[in-house]
């Protein structure tokens, strides 16, 4: 499940926490919300982030050998 967490601070501050999203594609999820929020001083990188997605192929190789009996 993909989250989206937000924590306001009193001093205006906002932490944004990405769960459930594989790879850098967390950051063109949150491009917009950040360039509405303003600055951005720190990011954290998690381990999903370096996580690479599995893609499997719908193609399937086949070898065909002949026996030299």
């Amino acid at each position: 499940m993909e989250t989206l967490e937000f924590i306001i601070y009193p001093d205006g501050r906002v932490q944004e926490k990405v769960t459930g999203i594989v790879g850098a594609s967390c950051a063109e999820v949150t491009a917009a919300i950040e360039a509405e929020l303003g600055v951005v001083l720190t990011q954290e990188k998690t381990s999903e982030y370096f996580t690479q997605a599995n893609h499997q192929s719908d193609t399937a190789t086949a070898q065909v050998g002949f026996s030299n009996w």
